[in-house]
């Protein structure tokens, strides 16, 4: 995950192998594999502030299978996924990518100040791997190039069909 962000000039929270691992087990990660068994894309979810944020993140799609569309059906999956572990949690997630951010969209996200944000700090430590920690540090975790977003399910509305999956 790192290594395509930093090839695409985009920051990234760095997470662990153990890390990662670990969110497979807890079953918060979607995990899309071509039907040759070619590993095809990821995304994972984490919680903060005590479960009532929920960030949508390490979304990374192979380069064989960029610009086919993986990249919204993982991330409505997550999204979903996020909605069943976590009733009523606030979704958000960070991104400098317009790819990412319309894509957001058109599940139902909207652009927020970084106030609407956890304030949970260890969410903010992850950003210290991030190419534009500096930034984030000089504005005080108020503002940075990353766009939040954030989606509410008490006043926002889901914009796209739930997956036909039946784990979720």
């Amino acid at each position: 995950m790192a290594e395509s962000a930093k090839a695409r000039g985009t920051g990234i929270a760095k997470r662990t192998p153990e890390y990662v691992s670990s969110k497979m087990r807890e079953g918060k990660a979607v995990i899309a594999f071509h039907k040759d068994g070619t590993w095809a894309g990821f995304s994972y979810i984490e919680s903060w502030g005590h479960g009532h944020y929920v960030a949508n993140s390490g979304l990374i799609i192979n380069p064989k299978f960029r610009k086919l569309g993986l990249a919204k059906a993982i991330k409505t999956k997550t999204f979903f996924l996020s909605l069943k572990k976590f009733k009523g949690a606030k979704l958000f997630g960070l991104t400098t990518g317009l790819a990412v951010m319309k894509i957001n969209n058109e599940i139902g996200y909207r652009p927020v100040t970084y106030s609407e944000l956890t304030d949970d700090e260890q969410f903010w430590h992850g950003c210290e791997s991030c190419v534009n920690y500096p930034i984030l540090q000089s504005k005080e975790h108020k503002n940075c190039l990353c766009t939040a977003m954030l989606f509410d399910p008490a006043v926002d509305t889901v914009r796209v069909a739930k997956p036909d999956d039946p784990n979720l």
